[in-house]
């Protein structure tokens, strides 16, 4: 089956009001990733205005810069998307690449009453599909506990976690999802996120796991919200419902962490309101031909962006090249595929279509970790490649 991204799903409904930069692999002895912008369906290169997206994120005003600059036409974007679906993250081909480079890429996670209670349910079936549907019955009355409507860490929340303790349903993810402190972890290391196009990796060792559709701050060091994008948090269910000492193996493989199409970079049209206002619509269709749609909206989040950020870094944590936050979704997918009872699992090939109206749409299928092409291109392969085409230039 042929792959195929239409431009129509990967732009923003708002593309012609929209500020959106992302990166783009330029083949040939003199090629390597570049930053680029959005405009009229037409990519430009911005390296001469700054050699990684990480740095045009530190600009005072990255939206007003991007804006000013001029850049050379690299093409359209749909020749760039056949070229990506084509041909993959082949360094002799163009092809698209995730949005962000030097940036750590943090995640959040149960920031949503829905999913924290999936969390829940794989804790208790200890990562087995086939005990969730009735550990799902009988974790029912925590839907029914008003967790949805308290805030994190308040006293209402505290008492309700006191009860739920002395009941005996004391979960680590209660304790992240209405408790003081947000769970922020690691989700990948610079450079190893993936773009839309390509195929995104499960272990070969998971029988059930899934997308998770996000919303992605691009935060400067500054700790300021300059962006967004859309990514899929790929997810292990079966590893992290074992022990929440495997969240690194679950969370953290060979193409688990897609990010894309593009950062929207934050100006007077696009603000912090229209982020806390995203709805996500994701859409998986198998080649077997089965289909299922979900979604997420950040108007169901417990933690705010800004308290998210405020929990990842500051005084007690800077990033000096900023950081990419998945802010978490309200998305836990129950509905059967392969039997009764065993809920939603990935098969290989699935096509995996995250959109939100002011973000475009990230595409990618699914493939196992160990069958993508490895992630060979790190830091000092992109400082050398940038020393090579002359675009690093003296300190600040």
């Amino acid at each position: 089956m042929s792959r195929r991204i239409t431009l129509e799903e990967t732009l923003p409904a708002d593309a012609a009001h929209a500020v959106l930069v992302g990166r783009a692999w330029l083949p040939g002895p003199h090629g390597g990733p570049t930053p680029v912008a959005v405009r009229a369906g037409r990519l430009f290169d911005l390296s001469a205005l700054a050699p990684t997206i990480s740095a045009l994120l530190e600009l005072p005003d990255p939206a007003g810069a991007v804006r000013a600059a001029a850049g050379a036409p690299l093409g359209t974007v749909e020749e760039w998307l056949d070229a990506t679906c084509a041909h993959g993250p082949d360094p002799r081909q163009r092809h698209l690449l995730a949005p962000n480079d030097l940036q750590v890429v943090k995640a959040a996670g149960v920031t949503f009453a829905a999913s924290m209670i999936e969390r829940v349910i794989e804790e208790q079936a200890r990562g087995d599909a086939a005990r969730a549907d009735a550990v799902r019955r009988s974790v029912a009355h925590l839907a029914e506990a008003g967790l949805g409507s308290v805030r994190p860490g308040s006293p209402e929340a505290l008492r309700i976690k006191e009860v739920l303790v002395a009941q005996g349903l004391w979960s680590q993810y209660l304790e992240v999802g209405i408790g003081t402190d947000a769970e922020i972890f690691t989700k990948a290391a610079p450079l190893s996120s993936v773009g839309t196009g390509v195929e995104v990796g499960i272990h070969p060792g998971s029988s059930w796991n899934n997308p998770e559709p996000e919303v992605v701050l691009a935060v400067s060091s500054r700790g300021e919200i300059v962006g967004a994008a859309l990514g899929n948090d790929v997810n292990l269910r079966d590893f992290e419902g074992r022990s929440a000492l495997l969240l690194g193996k679950a969370k953290d493989n060979n193409g688990s962490c897609a990010i894309g199409p593009w950062i929207r970079l934050c100006d007077a049209r696009f603000g912090l309101g229209d982020i806390c206002r995203t709805d996500i619509e994701l859409t998986i269709e198998g080649e077997d031909g089965f289909v299922l749609q979900g979604a997420s909206s950040m108007t169901q989040i417990s933690r705010a962006p800004q308290e998210l950020v405020g929990h990842a870094m500051g005084a007690h944590h800077q990033y000096p090249d900023g950081m990419m936050l998945f802010c978490g979704t309200m998305f836990a997918p129950v509905q059967d595929r392969d039997a009764p009872g065993a809920g939603f699992t990935h098969h290989l090939g699935d096509r995996v279509g995250i959109r939100a109206a002011r973000l475009g749409g990230l595409v990618n299928w699914v493939g196992h970790s160990t069958g993508l092409p490895p992630w060979q291109f790190g830091i000092g392969a992109l400082m050398a490649s940038l020393a090579r085409r002359g675009l690093l230039g003296p300190p600040a």
